[in-house]
């Protein structure tokens, strides 16, 4: 087998994503569509049952292994902040390090902050008769909020997309202070096809959050939302929601209820709304959430979409961050009256910032430990009434020998903690042939033991059967079906390049979109585009990773699909 580079990891399982993380998705349900090349399901059985019996598998004897019952700690899994870009460097001594969302830090129309801090670098500002400047890092709301409150890496100012992250880091005892409210405005929305938003109108009277819920909890909405964990707009929608069923308690038995009969019929979730855009070109959505920025700025949305905003505004808040000397906090208040100036925000404006101003939020700023309990409530409830069952992939063909195949047994012993007591497991592993290292089962202490000792016993040699392995995964998943037709069937593929023995994608794409399991696939220097092709087939995730950020990638996805 070819050389594959450097040294690589592989997983399939969140995002934060991210948080920093590429597009995450669940399957869709079965009444949006099947592709022309699917067969019937009898047909499909009968060639997996025959595309089975080529290959050589072999079934372990289970091992247990010693199991860590305390509680995944975000800090451990997060990568050197060095993972996440200076998009604009200081140019002084004295400077303040500003985390920044990746909407208004990034590049193009996303770049809006950059140029402003870079015209600020060079306005020869002082503070105490010394030149100052500031630092700009890109980097997610969500995964920003994760570094300050775990303390792995704190900066020294803060401006998320949305108030929400400065109550969350303000509940663990952080010292934050507000420097400015709105450095530029923006609302998160419901972008919806023209048909399906003059259809709801016609029905519930207007287009709103309580119309959307009542929809998809009715099935007549296919709607996508994001990852509270990781996403603004995923976060600002599950409040929202929830708000609508007892906006009273957020929490109380009445909101948890209506929560669960909304969930049960969404057949999407992604880890960002710019990956939630990308997996809605499909066509296959109904409706899906994003910022109105990006969506002002997609051509492909002009015309045939409506955009509803909903919940708290995205006015891009300014804090300050811990107990920062005052030269740091007037540098700060600075930079944020700098940023009012009409120059900046008419450029805001022509990158399509400060659209939608007379919208006024409908729902208060929330106490963070509110967030935090809404955020596991979520984790806790939204498979509740489907429960999964998942088989993870793993590659352990000689490529993956030494530092790689270290990675990948330290990314899964991770994520594992993120794992759901109501989904079964099961694990397989392959290279020339195929091992079935544990079968299917309810994930309790006993199969968790069981999952930790498999991940321990993995060794590297031989060649690269991957569509083999995922023939296996697929075998164990329909059988599982037949005993529990109500599961909702994952599979998780590890791997770090392209296959050399075995099957072909084109020998067993038709089971992939007849079974319509989703495949999400984790790469590390590998051949990304045959992963991707693999995971499209049913709107999966494929996440391109390294070894420096493979187990907080494969931690994120698990919170999310698991």
């Amino acid at each position: 087998m070819a050389s594959k580079g450097k040294a690589f990891v592989v997983i399939g399982a969140i995002a934060v994503i991210v948080f920093i993380l590429v597009y995450v998705g669940i399957h869709l349900t079965s009444n949006l569509g099947k592709s022309d090349s699917q067969v019937s399901s009898e047909d499909a059985t009968k060639q997996l049952n025959r595309l089975y019996k080529d290959i050589s598998v072999t079934t372990e004897q289970p091992i247990k292994g010693q199991i860590d019952l305390d509680p995944a700690a975000t800090g451990d899994s997060l990568p050197d902040i060095s993972k996440f870009a200076i998009s604009v460097d200081n140019t002084t001594d004295s400077f303040v390090e500003i985390f920044s969302s990746t909407e208004k830090s990034g590049t193009g129309i996303d770049g809006w902050l950059n140029e402003v801090a870079e015209d600020f670098n060079n306005a020869n500002i002082a503070v105490n008769g010394k030149p100052v400047s500031v630092k700009i890092r890109n980097i997610a709301s969500g995964t920003a909020t994760d570094y300050i409150r775990s303390g792995k890496y704190v900066p020294d100012a803060f401006t998320p997309s949305n108030e929400l992250w400065g109550e969350m880091v303000k509940v663990q005892g952080i010292n934050i202070e507000l420097v400015s409210k709105r450095l530029v405005g923006n609302v998160p929305g419901i972008v919806s096809t023209k048909a399906k938003y003059d259809e709801l109108v016609d029905k519930y009277g207007s287009m709103n959050i309580k119309t959307v819920t009542d929809a998809i909890a009715d099935n007549e909405l296919a709607m996508g939302y994001t990852d509270p964990f990781a996403s603004s707009t995923g976060l600002n929608f599950l409040v929202t929601a929830l708000a609508t069923f007892d906006s009273s308690d957020l929490l109380g038995q009445q909101a948890v209820q209506g929560f669960e009969r909304f969930q049960a019929n969404v057949p999407f979730i992604a880890s960002t709304t710019l990956q939630m855009r990308e997996a809605a070109k499909s066509g296959m959505l109904d409706a899906f959430v994003l910022e109105y920025q990006t969506y002002v700025n997609t051509a492909d949305l002009k015309s045939g979409y409506v955009f509803t905003p909903f919940g708290v505004r995205h006015d891009s808040p300014l804090y300050a961050v811990g107990d920062l000397p005052q030269e740091k906090l007037d540098i700060i208040k600075k930079f944020g009256e700098f940023v009012e100036q009409a120059k900046y925000q008419k450029l805001a404006d022509d990158k399509g910032f400060n659209g939608l101003d007379d919208y006024n939020a409908e729902l208060n700023a929330l106490d963070g430990s509110i967030l935090s309990a809404a955020q596991k409530l979520w984790k806790e409830k939204k498979n509740a009434n489907k429960p999964l069952a998942a088989v993870f992939v793993a590659d352990v063909s000689g490529s993956m020998a030494g530092e790689p195949i270290n990675r990948l047994k330290e990314s899964l012993l991770m994520g594992q903690k993120y794992l759901g007591r109501d989904n079964s497991i099961g694990f397989v592993s392959y290279s020339s042939d195929v091992s079935i290292n544990l079968p299917i089962g309810k994930y309790d202490t006993n199969q968790q033991s069981m999952f930790v000792g498999a991940i321990n016993s993995l060794q590297a040699a031989g060649g690269t059967a991957t569509f083999d392995g995922i023939l296996v995964a697929i075998k164990l998943l329909q059988d599982e079906i037949a005993i529990n037709p109500d599961v909702k069937p994952l599979i998780f593929v590890l791997s770090d390049g392209e296959t050399n023995e075995g099957h072909s994608l084109k020998d067993i794409r038709e089971l992939i979109e007849t079974y319509k399991i989703p495949i999400y696939t984790i790469g590390y220097n590998a051949n990304i585009k045959a992963l991707q092709s693999i995971s499209s087939i049913n709107e999966a995730a494929s996440i391109n990773a390294d070894t420096d950020d493979v187990v907080y990638k494969i931690g994120n996805l698990l919170n999310v699909q698991m």
